[in-house]
């Protein structure tokens, strides 16, 4: 399924594609003034072979006037004034820019032929309608750009989304750490300790969670905790006083919207990297919302002379845990990595939607 996301293309967004609508488009709009105003050529004294040259020149370099207003009002002129529906500014603008465009015009006219005088009505009758196609042309090329970058956008999401659904389900949790949980329950049944029912408890909304809401795009910033709760619950009781973690969390709005499994990568990186060959062990972690900004915080001792802290994030990977950041939350999030005096830190900050 993955492969089928990777070959769909939408044909208009070829290069090849591109560059021959480009290379009709201006074929059109520079041949479209003679034919919509043949009839100014026939009521006109035909101009003397001296002339011709002149004129030649004239539209060639009046066309490339046009050429930069299409890419003027593609790229500027249209993503801040008709995509902000500001629509007043914009035709002043427009206005503005053509009154321009034909007192260049008229200049170059003057300059170029000598022979016959520049009457400002027959130049704006020849060159209104190549410029109002230009413009027509230059916002549905921006606005057609727009929608193929959204959907190539929305089918990179799609596709990341499946491959760390698939991630999630092959080793977001090691098994090793599942194995040593149902160890600890039976050693706990054994005893008959009170900490069986609890335990029990916290393996199952780990499990239900894992299995259920990564169906889903979206969770409550609430379920995303309660998770990391019982996860990091299970790991302490599993290393006992053997580590010291610390959790605090400050979150009084817990109901606004995350993506299911987002910061578990890191914590889980936490404990991996941050037990062991280390001494006094120590893990802490934060949690804090403000308004609608997230506030993450993890940080681990680890040993510097392993290698062990290169290998980054656990089980889906630092890249892709970057990679999937950027893509849902572009400029919304800033993550932050550093490694100093055998401590392996990040920091996370995201708007919450």
């Amino acid at each position: 399924m993955l492969q089928f996301y990777r070959m769909k293309q939408v044909w208009y967004a070829r290069k090849w594609v591109v560059i021959l609508l480009h290379i009709s488009a201006w074929m059109i709009i520079f041949s479209l003034p003679y034919l919509l105003t043949s009839h100014y050529n026939d009521n006109r004294v035909k101009e003397p072979d001296k002339d011709a040259t002149g004129f030649f020149y004239l539209n060639t370099i009046t066309n490339f006037l046009f050429v930069g207003l299409f890419y003027l009002n593609a790229y500027v002129l249209t993503p801040r004034f008709i995509i902000r529906k500001k629509y007043v500014a914009y035709i002043f603008l427009v206005i503005a820019i053509f009154f321009v465009i034909m007192a260049i015009h008229g200049i170059l006219f003057n300059y170029l032929i000598k022979n016959h005088p520049f009457i400002f009505v027959f130049s704006v009758r020849f060159n209104l309608p190549t410029f109002l196609l230009t413009v027509a042309v230059s916002i549905t090329y921006q606005l057609i750009g727009d929608k193929i970058r959204s959907e190539k956008l929305a089918n990179e999401k799609q596709e990341e989304n499946l491959k760390t659904e698939l991630s999630f389900l092959r080793s977001q949790i090691s098994p090793h750490f599942m194995f040593n949980v149902l160890n600890n329950i039976v050693a706990l049944a054994r005893t008959r300790s009170e900490q069986l029912e609890p335990t029990v408890i916290k393996l199952s909304s780990l499990m239900r969670y894992m299995v259920y809401e990564t169906r889903e795009q979206k969770a409550t910033l609430k379920n995303e905790i309660e998770y990391l709760q019982s996860y990091i619950d299970l790991q302490t009781q599993r290393f006992e006083d053997s580590v010291k973690v610390n959790f605090t969390i400050d979150a009084p709005n817990d109901h606004q919207s995350i993506e299911p499994m987002l910061l578990i990568p890191f914590v889980e990186n936490a404990f991996k990297h941050g037990i062991g060959l280390i001494e006094d062990p120590q893990i802490d972690i934060k949690l804090r919302t403000e308004n609608n900004m997230l506030f993450f915080y993890v940080r681990n001792k680890y040993n510097g002379s392993t290698e062990e802290v290169k290998d980054g994030i656990a089980g889906i990977g630092l890249v892709n845990v970057k990679r999937r950041l950027n893509l849902l939350y572009g400029k919304d999030q800033n993550l932050m990595i550093s490694t100093e005096k055998n401590w392996f830190t990040i920091s996370l900050q995201l708007k919450l939607h």
